[in-house]
């Protein structure tokens, strides 16, 4: 007989049997009471791996009382797709036909088209799963006919019941009467990452190596560190990224190197790198200009050490730049100035700033009191154009009153 998974021999029937997504099919979840009202419509499930979207897809296949057609985009052809039209076209009687699409960032464009026509008349209803972000990777008339929903990683606390009748199917079909405390059942499910599937996995690898109790030690005997879902192709790789920025931002020191740490345990030590530098010029930019050249100091060092001595550099970057001051106007000056460029403004620019017309009417700045003399440099145009506003922090407004001062406006 071929293995089955421990994940298929556990694979719940019924709502009530899952774990976690209590905002979908809790109680009171929205897909809940969608089965609850018998409106069941194309849906697209998008979240991290093992947290429960194929089982779902069955299981309102069961409750529908549709045929369940399921198809792998990693694997499966367009071919396949039509085949399955062609079995809804003959179907009489019945509910119809559920047509399931595990992984469907991996359809391109033209076969995510094809399945329009049949969606559209009723023929197939679509349930479509992605561990991407949907609005991104589906064509956007099959997300306009579909309602949308988030899975979220599992908790442990979640994954815990999961684990525990597990055990007792391991050692019923093992006719053995192993153990594991509490302490270890959630530490197993830690490992999991939010990954139902993963802890179980984990779980069944424990129980044969173990003595008479499974313990911790034999859990991470087994298990390599697992932070979750990193992938650098796809997209929780820009949200990690994405997170470190709007925390430093924020002046989050906490959440900045809580993300940075996600970010290098998952292997991306240049990504982490070039978006501190980033963030550095963009965030806290003028604010505290000298934050850019220990921006790329600690880069520098970081890339030149590498992991996991990278951390050292890297973490004091994130924590120094999450409680810098901020300001982002030489950012926003940036791009106002190239909306005005794109838009076609300030072709000809002022001759006495030409070299072709010998400077005539240039005045040397240098010459005058304060190095500052009075004269237009923007084209006639944009001369009134105001682009840079001085920050509200300690730096930029000292440069304003020097300005201020120099300029004669005090």
């Amino acid at each position: 007989m071929a293995y089955q998974p421990i994940a298929d021999r556990l694979r719940p029937n019924k709502l009530s049997d899952m774990v976690g997504q209590s905002h979908l099919f809790g109680k009171k979840g929205v897909i809940t009471r969608v089965l609850e009202q018998d409106h069941l419509t194309n849906m697209i499930f998008y979240g991290p791996p093992g947290t429960g979207k194929t089982t779902l897809a069955t299981i309102i296949a069961k409750i529908s009382g549709m045929e369940l057609c399921h198809l792998n985009a990693t694997t499966a052809s367009t071919a396949d797709v039509k085949e399955v039209i062609a079995r809804a076209e003959s179907v009489f009687g019945g509910e119809g036909i559920l047509l399931y699409i595990d992984e469907i960032q991996y359809f391109n464009k033209k076969q995510q088209q094809v399945l329009l026509e049949y969606i559209e008349n009723g023929q197939i209803t679509l349930i479509a799963s992605t561990t991407e972000n949907p609005y991104m990777y589906v064509y956007n008339a099959i997300i306009s006919r579909s309602m949308v929903f988030e899975f979220k990683a599992v908790t442990p606390t979640e994954i815990l019941p999961v684990l525990e009748r597990g055990l007792a199917l391991l050692n019923g079909e093992a006719q053995m009467k192993r153990t594991a405390n509490r302490e270890v059942l959630l530490h197993v499910a830690s490992c999991g990452a939010g990954d139902v599937r993963r802890s179980l996995n984990i779980l069944e690898s424990a129980f044969y190596t173990a003595e008479e109790q499974i313990t911790k030690e034999t859990v991470d005997a087994l298990t390599p560190r697992v932070i979750g879902n990193f992938d650098k192709s796809g997209t929780v790789h820009y949200d990690l990224l994405s997170c470190l920025q709007k925390s430093i931002r924020g002046s989050d020191p906490d959440a900045a190197i809580f993300y940075l740490a996600k970010i290098l345990e998952g292997g991306d030590l240049q990504g982490a790198c070039r978006r501190l530098q980033v963030i550095a010029n963009e965030d806290v930019g003028l604010a505290h200009p000298i934050a850019a050249v220990i921006a790329n100091s600690c880069v520098d060092s970081a890339m030149r050490v590498g992991m996991p001595e990278a951390t050292l550099p890297l973490s004091n970057l994130t924590v120094f730049l999450a409680t810098c001051p901020k300001s982002n106007g030489a950012h926003l000056a940036y791009e106002a100035a190239k909306a005005d460029v794109l838009s076609g403004m300030g072709q000809t620019i002022p001759p006495h700033l030409r070299p072709g017309n010998d400077f005539a009417g240039y005045k040397y700045p240098h010459d005058y009191p304060g190095h500052y003399v009075t004269q237009q440099y923007l084209p006639d145009d944009l001369k009134h154009k105001k682009y840079y506003s001085f920050g509200e922090n300690k730096t930029e407004q000292a440069a304003k009153a020097y300005w201020d001062l120099v300029k004669g406006k005090k």
